[in-house]
Parts: C-alpha cells; sequence; structure tokens
C-alpha cells in the first residue's frame, strides 16, 4: 500500500504536548515528575521513529493462514520498561485473561476494525488486513497513548491527573486512525494540515465509541477521552467537539485552549503549529455537520468524511479550506444535492472556512 508523496514518520499522541508541559510545572513533584518524564520519554520515541523510519510506508503482511475481513490482533504487555512490543500476552480469538487493561486493548482494536469493515468495507487500517498490535503497561507512571506508525502503545497513566489509557475506547480508536491516514492522505504533522490530521482521528475515534454504544449523533456526549482525567481533575475529557474550549478548566491542567470557530485560530510554533489546539475548528464542523443530519453520524456524515481521506485527492499539505471543499464536492457525489450538502456547507460556514 502506497502513500501520497511518500511517507512521513509518524509518532501521534493523544495528550497534547502543551498540557504535560503545564503538568510538569505543577509544584506538587507527583505531578510534575510523571509529566516530565512523559515529555521527555514522547520526545525519544519521537527522534527514534525519525531514525529508523524506511521510505514508503510499512507493509505487514496478514499470518499465514488468516482469514480475510477478520481482524488479527496481538497485544503485548511492557512491563513497565520501554522496549517495544514486549511480552506477548494475548493473540486472535484467545479468550480474555484477568489483566483488564489486556482486555481492554483487544477489544479497542477490535471495535476499531469493526468500524472500518461493517462502515466502510475497510479491511484494517491500511485496507489489506493489517495485523493490529498493542503494548499496555509501558514505562512507568506514563501519562499517554501513542501510534508510532507501526503499533499502538498505551501507558498506565499517573494515577493522580491521568488514569489507564486503555479506558476510553475513543482513545485507541483515535490513535489507530492516525494509522489510516498515514496509510492514505498521509497528511503532514504540522499547521493545518496537521490540525486536519487530529481532527480525523478525533471525528473517528468518536464515531467508533457511537458505533461500539449504538449512539446516534443526538445521544453520543462528543467527548474526547471520557474517563480519562482521574477524580481530582475539574474536567471531563480531553476535548469537545461539541463544545471545543470547554472539555477542562483545571488549577493545574489549566484551560482547555481550543477554538471551535476560524475567529479564534491560534497561532503558535509549539505542538507542531498547534495540531492539537486548532483540530476543534474541524471537529467542531464535524459535530455540526453529523447533528444536523441526524441518526447515527457514520452513515452519512461519517461516510462523506472517509471518502474525502481515502478518494486520493486529499494533499498531504491541505489546509481546511481544501478539505472542507472536498467535503462538499463527496457529499454531492454521494448524495446528490440534498439535505447531506447542505449540512456539510452550512458546518463549514458555521465555524468560518470558507469552500473554495
Amino acid at each position: 500500500m502506497t502513500t501520497h508523496g511518500g511517507f512521513e514518520p509518524v509518532f501521534c499522541t493523544i495528550v497534547p504536548p502543551h498540557v504535560l508541559d503545564k503538568l510538569s510545572q505543577a509544584e506538587d513533584p507527583a505531578l510534575a515528575g510523571p509529566a516530565r518524564r512523559t515529555l521527555e520519554r514522547d520526545a525519544l520515541e519521537r527522534t527514534h521513529r525519525r531514525l529508523t523510519t524506511v521510505v514508503g510506508a510499512p507493509s505487514v503482511a496478514p499470518p499465514a493462514g488468516a482469514e480475510p475481513a477478520r481482524p488479527h490482533r496481538t497485544v503485548h504487555d511492557a512491563r513497565h520498561g520501554t522496549d517495544l512490543p514486549g511480552h506477548k500476552v494475548r493473540g486472535e480469538g484467545d479468550k480474555p485473561g484477568k489483566d483488564a487493561t489486556v482486555n481492554r486493548a483487544y477489544a479497542g482494536l477490535g471495535a476499531t476494525f469493526e468500524l472500518l469493515l461493517k462502515a466502510y468495507r475497510r479491511d484494517s487500517i491500511d485496507g489489506n488486513g493489517l495485523p493490529l498490535d498493542a503494548t499496555v503497561h509501558y514505562d512507568r507512571e506514563y501519562n499517554n497513548a501513542f501510534w508510532n506508525g507501526e503499533q499502538m502503545v498505551f501507558g498506565d497513566g499517573d494515577g493522580e491527573i491521568f488514569l489507564d489509557f486503555t479506558i476510553p475506547i475513543d482513545v485507541i480508536g483515535h490513535e489507530l486512525v492516525h494509522g489510516v491516514t498515514q496509510y492514505t492522505a498521509n497528511l503532514t504533522y504540522f499547521g493545518q494540515p496537521g490540525a486536519l490530521n487530529e481532527s480525523v482521528s478525533d471525528v473517528f475515534g468518536s464515531l467508533i465509541k457511537q458505533y461500539t454504544l449504538g449512539q446516534t449523533a443526538a445521544e453520543a456526549d462528543w467527548l474526547i477521552g471520557a474517563g480519562l482525567l482521574a477524580p481530582r481533575v475539574t474536567g471531563k475529557a480531553l476535548r469537545s467537539m461539541k463544545e471545543p474550549g470547554t472539555a477542562y478548566d483545571d488549577d493545574v491542567l489549566g484551560k482547555d485552549p481550543q477554538p471551535a470557530t476560524m475567529d479564534d485560530f491560534v497561532r503558535t510554533g509549539r505542538d507542531n503549529g498547534g495540531v492539537h489546539i486548532n483540530s476543534g475548528i474541524p471537529n467542531h464542523a464535524f459535530y455540526l455537520a453529523a447533528t444536523a443530519l441526524g441518526g447515527h453520524a457514520w452513515e452519512r456524515a461519517g461516510l462523506i468524511w472517509y471518502d474525502v481521506l481515502t478518494g486520493g485527492e486529499l494533499k498531504q499539505q491541505a489546509m481546511f479550506a481544501d478539505f472542507a471543499t472536498l467535503t462538499v464536492k463527496a457529499a454531492r457525489e454521494r448524495f446528490g444535492d440534498g439535505e447531506e450538502l447542505e449540512a456539510v456547507s452550512k458546518a463549514w460556514e458555521q465555524v468560518g472556512v470558507r469552500t473554495l
């Protein structure tokens, strides 16, 4: 499977660096220490990823005798170390064990595979049956989860600010969908293209959660990472697609900085040009389109977004306006000049993104 214009080294985390930066400055060493160590570990992993990446998206064949259109999951345990993938603890078809973290990771891999297959006829994240690998219990008090271009990795959290990163199924889905983007549009991880990369993962992470729960767009909470924040934190999730900027407002973490419209677009050199911050704008556009259409969001709004991501026209350096224009085109091509086209066009207009 090839990607547009070559392959960019991928290392994508669910907790943005600006959150960990803020946390690392806490007066309490029990809060600051794990955050600092997580930032250091992320920097090491990011550098390692750049140095070891070869040109071309990695291609891993499904195991011999594997059935097509069936998941091929393997969960490993790092045993609080950092060597990947770690010790194999559960393979495809194995019964659940006593470790709830392993079981949640296995289930989350399966839920992501199922949505991609059932809703979009995509066989795993590369469309070609790619095995899904995950490692749990990574490092000690590691406050993140990431996709490194080849597999999922989950920390246990510090128990003070963040809980186990396998708890929210949308976190698992979010990170795996970075893999889908990697094998399709391969959006550059900086600035507006990077924010679109993050937003696409939030969109489909949320859809995986909604699909698993059988929720309509009206029933969904549209939160990313609900259940991840420890009880002491004043907040409900990492991000809100319904109301960007309202996910948390905490004395240690600070306030959620996400804008909902272009009026509040954040210009910054940090966080790869604000990829986790400005993703709130396309996130909100999807929420508006999905709720305007009603029903199950993965069926119409999700299909339009999927068509754009995988259609071959989305450039690596795409800006918000480019993406918006392609969603309008995709809505018209798939559904004609009906309510889908109107909902998508109006959603982008409401967040201040002009279609070209």
